[in-house]
């Protein structure tokens, strides 16, 4: 909490609690610079000239509209093949969220859980969970593979011999 004073008006300047990476707790994020909090506004990031005419504008936000919709479809494409389908996807909704308030806050809910699951994960806890539920697993695998082999064998698929 900021309990400094307020140059222009002597009150207490509002505090809001914020989370570690940066983000209030009423999901607005921006910057931290010791201790104040820069938002970046929602809205239209194009140009100011693009801006200042409404045909303009909306030619330009079918436009961001139509590559951010070819970026999202390529990464869910990905998906089952190879590539980064979830980061192309993440990446096309950049995209529009350079136009979109929607896409925006979209980004900043995605941004606020990562960053809460990236946190759970570091807990000593959870690591030391994840640790024996892993090793317990490959000991499982092990002996399952351990009993084909006993059982069956080791056949490979070609012949070396011939």
């Amino acid at each position: 909490m900021n309990a400094e004073r307020d140059v222009r008006n002597g009150d207490a300047a509002s505090a809001t609690p914020m989370s570690g990476a940066g983000d209030r707790a009423d999901g607005v994020t921006g910057e931290v610079a010791e201790g104040v909090t820069k938002e970046r506004e929602l809205g239209s990031r194009a140009p100011g000239f693009i801006k200042a005419s409404r045909t303009l504008h909306l030619s330009w936000q079918v436009g961001v509209f139509i590559v951010g919709f070819a970026v999202v479809v390529a990464g869910i494409i990905m998906l089952p093949l190879p590539g980064p389908g979830w980061l192309v996807i993440f990446g096309g909704m950049a995209i529009w969220a350079t136009e979109f308030v929607w896409a925006q806050l979209v980004l900043r809910w995605t941004r606020r859980k990562v960053t809460e699951a990236a946190q759970r994960a570091l807990d000593p806890k959870v690591r030391r969970r994840n640790i024996i539920l892993t090793s317990i697993g490959l000991v499982i695998i092990a002996v399952l593979v351990g009993i084909y082999v006993w059982k069956f064998g080791i056949t490979m698929p070609w012949k070396i011999h011939e």
